[in-house]
């Protein structure tokens, strides 16, 4: 990863509450900018909801003007009906950073969890507890959403500072060899 720094905007997708998380990027070092949530509960209207989301990514990404923005999958769950809303939830905060020309990444809540606590089954409080350690903040927000928010930038920032970033499937090995010829040991 280059010493340009960079800004990250997290989102755990909702209906109801939507969280986001922005975290500055400076070398290796991950340090939080702004976690917060949108409440959506007192719009009765699914698409005003929708409307407000957009508008609110969109501020978002006009303020901070973030270089990647990373997005929690939503889980498949039983009540059909709440998938479908969660899922236009999800593609309209995706298409509002893609209009933006930021670029888009989608993890799993367990690859998030994993990323940030090692254990994918971490439940909310676990995932909190390492935030508070990786990004050194104490204040504790009303929602888990804004934290879960968080912890997807923080998932992004591990996975793009990875050194097998970008290394596709398949040929990976080869590739990431051919990239980096020091660390062959012979």
């Amino acid at each position: 990863m280059a010493n340009k720094s960079k800004i990250i905007l997290g989102i755990d997708p909702g209906t109801l509450v939507m969280g986001y998380g922005l975290i500055l990027i400076e070398g290796k070092k991950a340090s939080l900018i702004e976690m917060d949530v949108l409440k959506l509960s007192k719009f009765k209207d699914h698409y005003e909801r929708l409307q407000l989301i957009h508008a609110r990514v969109n501020e978002i990404i006009l303020q901070h003007k973030p270089t990647s923005f990373a997005i929690e999958a939503p889980f498949f769950g039983k009540n059909v009906q709440s998938m479908l809303k969660l899922g236009r939830a999800q593609g309209v905060a995706i298409a509002t950073a893609m209009q933006a020309g930021v670029p888009v990444t989608e993890y799993s809540p367990k690859k998030v969890k994993q990323s940030v606590t090692g254990n994918g089954n971490a439940d909310k409080e676990q995932v909190w507890k390492m935030l508070q350690h990786i990004l050194q903040v104490s204040e504790r927000p009303d929602y888990f959403d804004a934290t879960d928010a968080l912890a997807v930038a923080v998932c992004h920032f591990y996975q793009e500072s990875s050194p097998l970033a970008g290394i596709s499937k398949g040929k990976g090995w080869e590739k990431f060899l051919q990239q980096h010829p020091d660390r062959i040991v012979r």
